[in-house]
């Protein structure tokens, strides 16, 4: 028997691998297998699960929940704009605040000037 050209499906771990959602197939596996991934609501325990175009997945990605339409299969692990085009993100936006605090976390922290490290030191000084 067959396949239909309209019946191609792809293995959950590849997918999530080819569309650069984790570095390595293995971690991808990880987190089919923990039972954290859903697929069109239904949650799912292994890798092998199967997904194809439509169906809508969500997961945590660090601190937010994604929620991923698939839109393509894939051929292979392309580049970043190859993988943009094999999903639609469906994630409700980050808010300001959460913006702020990651843009808070990554600002470069300014050394001690000569007068702050003047008084730094006094106050070590008087403290023994």
């Amino acid at each position: 028997m067959e396949k239909l050209a309209g019946d191609r499906r792809l293995r959950i771990d590849k997918w999530l691998w080819y569309a650069r959602f984790f570095k390595s197939r293995n971690l991808s596996a990880k987190l089919a297998a923990s039972g954290r991934l859903r697929v069109n609501r239904k949650v799912v325990y292994r890798s092998k699960h199967t997904v194809q175009p439509g169906d809508i997945l969500t997961f945590p990605k660090g601190k937010h929940i994604r929620v991923i339409e698939v839109v393509a299969l894939g051929e292979r692990r392309g580049p970043a704009a190859e993988a943009q085009m094999l999903y639609r993100d469906l994630s409700p936006p980050q808010t300001r605040l959460e913006e702020q605090l990651i843009a808070e976390r990554y600002q470069k922290t300014s050394h001690p000037s000569n007068c702050d490290r003047q008084a730094i030191k006094h106050s070590r000084r008087q403290s023994l």
